[in-house]
């Protein structure tokens, strides 16, 4: 099994979460325990020698993948949510995305200055969440601050919209949006 594999477990669902937008859904990726492991593989391969000390995984399928790679790396996890979905002192961030507006949180004490995080999300898009992500981390003054997705939908530039704003911006497949 290996990347190019998992990428052929990803389905379209076409007109989610509104017309137009070709949804890359990869709970059936999720679903195949081989391809499970080895998207959790990959990205441990790719950060284990990063000084982690944090994964933050942006809600909700940034959830699934994180913990997993945390473990496996030595780190603790951290989420990020959508509001009053955290029950300490939270920050937020509020930003625009593809097809709307949204805010995300964070615990304010959820990390600190010697932290070195590594953000995941399933999908980097426009770049929307993935900077607001980058943002509120930031607000608590870590160290470095990595990018993971399991996807980037290329033509849709939010690479560039968030480059230079982490040590690295990794993701494991690139699809095209209409692929």
């Amino acid at each position: 099994m290996n990347i190019e594999d998992v990428k052929k477990q990803i389905r379209n669902v076409p007109d989610f979460p509104i017309p137009g937008i070709q949804f890359k859904d990869i709970t059936t990726a999720l679903a195949d325990p081989e391809c499970l492991r080895c998207m959790r593989d990959e990205i441990v391969k790719r950060f284990k020698n990063c000084g982690i000390t944090q994964v933050v995984g942006i809600e909700s399928r940034g959830f699934i993948l994180a913990p997993a790679v945390a473990m496996e790396i030595g780190a603790g996890f951290v989420p990020i949510r959508k509001p009053k979905k955290l029950p300490a002192e939270t920050v937020s961030v509020t930003y625009a995305k593809e097809y709307g507006e949204d805010t995300i949180e964070i615990h304010k004490d959820a990390l600190g200055p010697d932290d070195v995080v590594l953000i995941h999300d399933d999908i980097l898009a426009t770049g929307g969440s993935m900077e607001a992500a980058i943002n509120l981390v930031k607000k608590l003054g870590v160290k470095k601050i990595y990018v993971n997705c399991v996807i980037e939908l290329v033509g849709l530039n939010g690479r560039e919209y968030i480059e230079g704003k982490a040590e690295n911006i990794d993701c494991l497949l690139q699809i095209e949006v209409d692929e």
